[in-house]
C-alpha cells in the first residue's frame, strides 16, 4: 500500500512573531500564527498510514505508469453505483482482471484477540473487493481463493449490484476442499475442459494439485480466448512435502496441459494466468513460460502500478513485497495486448480487500 507522505517546509517565524505568541493572545495576527503552528505540528506528529511502497522492477520492459489520479474512497457500495461507462468497452477490446481475493470463503479466523470458527470473509473486506473492481469495469475476472459455488454466486451478485454484470461463470478446483478457482465473464463461455491429470508423486507420496487448473474458453468480439487459471502452492511450509518442490510439480502439470493444447491446436489463443506464488526469475516461472521465442512459449505481460512498481502481494508476517500474480500469453496474442491500459491496480481499497493487488490486461 502506498504510504501517505507529507512535506512541510521547516518555516520558523521571525523573532517579533515569536514574541507575540504568548499565552495571553490579544490580536488576530497572533491567533492566526498559533493556528498555523498548531496545524503544522499536527501534520508532523500524524503517523503515516498503510503499508510501504517498495519493490524492485522485475523486468526492464513495460509500459510507463499512467498519470496519477485522485480517487475518493466510499465507505460502502450501493446497488445504484455504475462502473465507468467510458472504460467498459469503448474500443471493442477485452478487459481481463486476475485477482486473489484472499479467502472469500468460510474458515476459522483470528478476529481481534479471539479465534472464531466457520467465519466468512469480513463484510468490509468484501465491500473493498467489489468497490475496487467496479472502478475498472472488467469484462472477465479470473479469481483465486474463492470458497464454494455459493461464494462465487455471492461474488457475482455483489458485482452486479455495483454495476458490473458478468452473467457467465465457471467454478473449478483440485485437492484443496476449501479454496477454489472461479471465473466470471460478460461474454459467453463456449467450452470448459479438465486436464488429463492433476496427480503427481513427490518423494514416493501421492499428491493432487491443490487448486487444479481452471480451463475455460470464451468468445468475445468474434475472437476466441482460452483461459487457464491456477493458484500454485504457497511459500508456506507444509508437513507433507517441501513447499517449493510441490509448487514445481504443479507448474509442470500446468506446462504439460499447455503443451497438450498447443500440440493439438498450434493456433490456440491461450491466456495462462493466476497466483503463481513465485517470482519472475524463479524455476517455477521458467517451467510455465518455457522459451518465449518458441511457438509453445508464453510471455508474461508487463504490468506496473501508477508509480511504476510491479509487486502484487504483501506478506505482512515477513514484511515482503513480491510479484506473484501474472498474466501470460501465447505468441499469437502478444500483439493484441494494449500496454498503455495494462497495469497493476493500486486503488486505495486494495489493502482493505486482500493481500494481493489485481492485474488488469486489456486486449485490443
Amino acid at each position: 500500500m502506498h504510504l501517505a507522505r507529507f512535506f512541510i517546509d521547516p518555516w520558523i517565524p521571525p523573532a517579533g512573531a515569536r514574541a507575540a505568541a504568548r499565552p495571553a493572545i490579544k490580536d488576530r495576527h497572533s491567533l492566526a500564527l498559533c493556528a498555523t503552528l498548531g496545524f503544522a505540528l499536527a501534520l508532523l506528529t500524524t503517523p503515516a498510514c498503510g503499508k510501504k511502497r517498495g519493490s524492485p522492477n522485475w523486468d526492464s520492459a513495460g509500459q510507463a505508469p499512467a498519470p496519477a489520479a485522485t480517487h475518493g474512497t466510499s465507505p460502502r457500495i450501493t446497488a445504484a453505483r455504475k462502473a465507468p461507462a467510458a472504460a467498459a468497452d469503448s474500443s471493442g477490446g477485452l478487459r481481463f482482471v486476475i485477482y486473489n481475493v484472499k479467502n472469500w470463503l468460510t474458515m476459522d479466523r483470528g478476529l481481534g484477540r479471539k479465534d472464531r470458527s466457520a467465519v466468512s470473509k469480513p463484510a468490509a473486506e468484501k465491500r473493498a473487493v467489489i468497490q475496487l473492481l467496479s472502478l475498472h469495469a472488467p469484462d472477465v475476472i479470473g479469481i483465486c481463493e474463492i470458497g464454494t459455488r455459493e461464494d462465487l454466486a455471492e461474488f457475482q451478485a455483489a458485482l452486479s449490484a455495483s454495476g458490473v454484470d458478468l452473467p457467465h461463470s465457471h467454478f473449478s478446483g483440485g485437492g484443496d476442499e476449501v479454496r477454489h478457482l472461479g471465473l466470471l465473464s460478460r461474454f459467453p463461455i463456449t467450452s470448459t475442459a479438465t486436464p488429463a491429470t492433476l496427480d503427481f508423486k513427490l518423494n514416493g507420496s501421492a499428491h493432487t494439485m491443490n487448486r487444479g487448473i481452471l480451463d475455460t474458453t470464451i468468445q468475445a468480439h468474434g475472437k476466441s480466448y482460452r483461459l487457464l487459471g491456477v493458484h500454485l502452492k504457497s511459500k508456506r511450509e507444509v508437513a507433507d512435502g517441501d513447499q517449493e518442490a510441490v509448487r514445481l510439480c504443479e507448474a509442470r502439470l500446468l506446462r504439460h496441459h499447455v503443451d497438450a493444447i498447443l500440440t493439438a491446436d498450434p493456433a490456440a489463443r491461450l491466456v495462462v494466468y493466476g497466483d503463481f506464488n513465485d517470482t519472475r526469475g524463479s524455476v517455477t516461472l521458467k517451467i510455465i513460460t518455457g522459451n518465449s521465442n518458441e511457438p509453445t512459449g508464453l510471455t508474461a505481460v508487463p504490468a506496473a502500478d501508477r508509480q511504476g512498481e510491479r509487486w502484487t502481494h504483501f506478506w505482512e508476517l515477513q514484511d515482503i513485497y513480491s510479484r506473484l500474480d501474472y498474466i501470460t500469453v501465447t505468441q499469437n496474442l502478444k500483439h493484441e495486448v494494449n500496454p498503455a491500459q495494462t497495469r497493476i491496480l493500486d486503488d486505495p481499497q486494495w489493502s482493505a480487500a486482500s493481500d494481493h493487488r489485481p492485474v488488469l490486461a486489456v486486449f485490443n
